[in-house]
């Protein structure tokens, strides 16, 4: 119960604050995730990996991400073909259980858990994931309706992209960044998880609740909580690599649904309720899951 109450009571009481936040005054949320996207979130990205070790454990969590997201979609596609689900539940399906909250979530309770020594890998995840969701995210949410080019446009659109991308070069041609620039950056980059949380609470205080297809929430839920942190675990036990970054990647599996899959459902009219759904319930029984899966493997 240590960790419960060291790791996970805390946050959750963060995004309590922005669920009640959201019911009482109804804020306008995109003001606040724009913020986020376009200033924050990059300048955490670009002084994580900028002043990260990169080794090989980082190319076996990007091998590890795909692989992940592939397996959600192969079983999705399996499920879907026994319950004979039509194309946007599919694809709501996929939204749902192919995206962790590896960002407003996962970054919090792997800082807190195994502190800032794993806050490098767990921002990478980020990384990659926010890279998955801008091009498979939006080609899921909108292929009844749109093409593979919108995907690609939404990845070079978004900040932290070349946030990355100018990390990955400074570091690689050691690119020195001036103190008072870095300092900067530094300390806008530090308000980004907070935000996160915030944020997160004020999206789940915003879910419409309506009756859902318990088939597909039921399944989606098993999926994201129960299925994506046991492949995690094999994936690690059967691939050597670095105990504190298997660990996270275990974590952040068990993750719920990224929040960010009900915006592009809600754009692209793919069944933005059932997805709300998944995200809210996985979230609400990950203060369960997490709390008993960080007292197992730490």
């Amino acid at each position: 119960m240590g960790l419960f109450f060291t790791v996970i009571l805390p946050i959750i009481s963060v995004f309590i604050v922005g669920f009640i936040l959201q019911r009482v005054k109804g804020l306008h949320i995109k003001s606040i995730s724009s913020l986020s996207i376009y200033i924050l979130s990059p300048a955490l990205v670009f002084t994580s990996l900028y002043k990260a070790d990169f080794n090989a454990s980082y190319m076996t969590i990007l091998i590890y991400m795909f692989a992940l997201f592939y397996a959600m979609v192969l079983l999705n596609k399996i499920i879907a073909k026994i319950f004979k689900w039509d194309k946007k539940v599919e694809s709501a399906s996929i939204l749902a259980t192919g995206f962790m909250n590896s960002g407003n979530y996962g970054l919090p309770v792997v800082l807190f858990s195994l502190g800032e020594k794993a806050l490098p890998y767990a921002i990478f995840i980020m990384v990659i994931q926010s890279l998955q969701n801008n091009f498979f995210g939006v080609y899921y949410a909108s292929r009844s309706t749109s093409g593979i080019g919108r995907s690609i446009k939404m990845v070079f659109k978004m900040p932290t992209t070349y946030a990355a991308i100018f990390a990955f070069v400074f570091q690689y041609f050691s690119i020195t960044v001036p103190e008072s620039i870095m300092s900067t950056t530094s300390m806008v980059g530090d308000a980004a998880i907070p935000v996160m949380m915030i944020m997160l609470g004020m999206q789940l205080g915003s879910v419409v609740r309506k009756k859902p297809n318990w088939q597909v929430v039921i399944s989606g839920v098993v999926l994201k909580m129960v299925i994506a942190p046991i492949l995690a675990f094999v994936f690690v036990l059967f691939v050597g690599m670095d105990p504190l970054v298997g660990t996270v990647l275990i974590i952040i599996s068990a993750m719920p649904t990224a929040a960010t899959t009900t915006m592009y459902a809600i754009e692209f009219d793919t069944e933005p309720e059932l997805v709300s759904m998944i995200t809210l319930i996985s979230t609400l029984l990950s203060i369960i899951s997490l709390s008993i899966l960080l007292n197992v493997i730490i």
